[in-house]
């Protein structure tokens, strides 16, 4: 299985683009594993929340269409602790998919034709993080899930 984390926007906060590399290169060692980032929107001014979603929706859904499984980073998603998540991700390999792709939207969330094509939400906590803090938050769980399947001591 394949896996996709594809982000609205660039992280351009030093620490975190480290940390996130840090991780990706980790998750690597279990699964493929690649980072995209989808353009911001440029000229936003003057536009809507709702219409500004749509117009990064579209870019989201061209990755949606192609996906074998799209599961959004949603605050309305279903949480799970780091055991139940690393079960998760069995779950999904066991199905033999052979791509999961990941989705971060933009600072003000997704468009209602995201959500109606996204196969599953699932939130990374109750608590509100900083947008581009997400990445890193999902790269260091995802590397946390495989470690907890492998048995190795790193969730200890």
């Amino acid at each position: 299985m394949k896996i996709y984390l594809i982000n609205v926007g660039k992280t351009n906060i030093r620490y975190l683009n480290e940390g996130i590399l840090i991780y990706e290169k980790r998750i690597k060692r279990y699964v493929p594993f690649e980072i995209y980032d989808i353009p911001e929107l440029k000229k936003t001014k003057g536009l809507s929340i709702n219409n500004l979603k749509d117009s990064e929706g579209k870019s989201i859904i061209k990755y949606i269409e192609k996906s074998d499984y799209s599961i959004l980073l949603d605050n309305k998603g279903k949480e799970f602790d780091s055991p139940e998540f690393s079960g998760y991700i069995q779950r999904l390999m066991n199905r033999s998919l052979s791509t999961v792709y990941f989705f971060t939207g933009g600072v003000n969330g997704f468009s209602k034709d995201v959500y109606s094509k996204a196969d599953e939400l699932i939130s990374l906590s109750k608590m509100t993080f900083p947008h581009q803090m997400i990445r890193l938050i999902f790269a260091e769980q995802l590397f946390r899930a495989f470690t907890i399947l492998k048995g190795e001591p790193y969730h200890h």
